[in-house]
């Protein structure tokens, strides 16, 4: 005998296609909380990881400073001790200079003329005395002239007080020279670096 259905055709139609699409619906549904899990989880890993690089880099970076202080203390005590030995050497070079000087001094100083001051502010030196005439100056400032240890006279004061055979006081100066030192880029210039001649020099 056969069957017939009394439920209206189109209403079963109606229902079953309400329950598709409430299966994919909710299949939508889990599909984006999915994605959007795995898109936010990504998302945080990446951050995690640009923040541990970040945390690395600042403690290179603080690591990094305390370097580059301690190479500027360094540099600052290289600078010092360099100063003090450049006194050092310059106290052990200008050692055997005043002797020298004292000795041009006395030289240097023609008869009928005295003096009565010495004074040296770095190389400069401020002689004072009486000579018996202006003559004697000028005789005395070629000397100073010619001489190894002293140079570039030059006459301040001269004047004569009282009566004339009481002499004329003057006051001169005069730089201190070292030949040594002045000598010693001429002899780099004569031999080159490393001590070779001059091309056409004695062999």
């Amino acid at each position: 005998m056969p069957r017939i259905n009394l439920l209206p055709w189109r209403e079963a139609e109606r229902k079953r296609k309400r329950q598709e699409f409430g299966v994919g619906a909710v299949a939508a549904l889990l599909g984006a909380a999915l994605v959007y899990f795995v898109v936010n989880w990504q998302m945080q890993s990446a951050i995690d990881d640009q923040m541990a690089r970040n945390s690395y880099l600042n403690e290179e970076i603080k690591e990094l400073d305390k370097q580059i202080a301690e190479i500027l203390d360094l540099e600052e005590q290289k600078q010092r001790l360099q100063a003090r030995i450049t006194v050092i050497e310059s106290l052990e070079l200008s050692r055997p200079e005043i002797v020298h000087v004292f000795d041009q001094l006395v030289r240097t100083t023609p008869d009928g003329i005295y003096l009565t001051s010495v004074k040296q502010t770095d190389r400069k030196i401020e002689l004072k005395g009486i000579a018996q005439s202006s003559t004697r100056v000028a005789s005395y400032m070629r000397n100073i002239d010619a001489s190894e240890w002293l140079k570039d006279p030059a006459l301040q004061i001269l004047e004569t007080k009282g009566a004339s055979d009481a002499g004329s006081q003057f006051t001169l100066n005069a730089i201190q020279e070292n030949p040594q030192v002045a000598a010693a880029p001429a002899q780099e210039n004569a031999t080159g670096p490393a001590g070779a001649r001059r091309p056409g020099g004695a062999s």
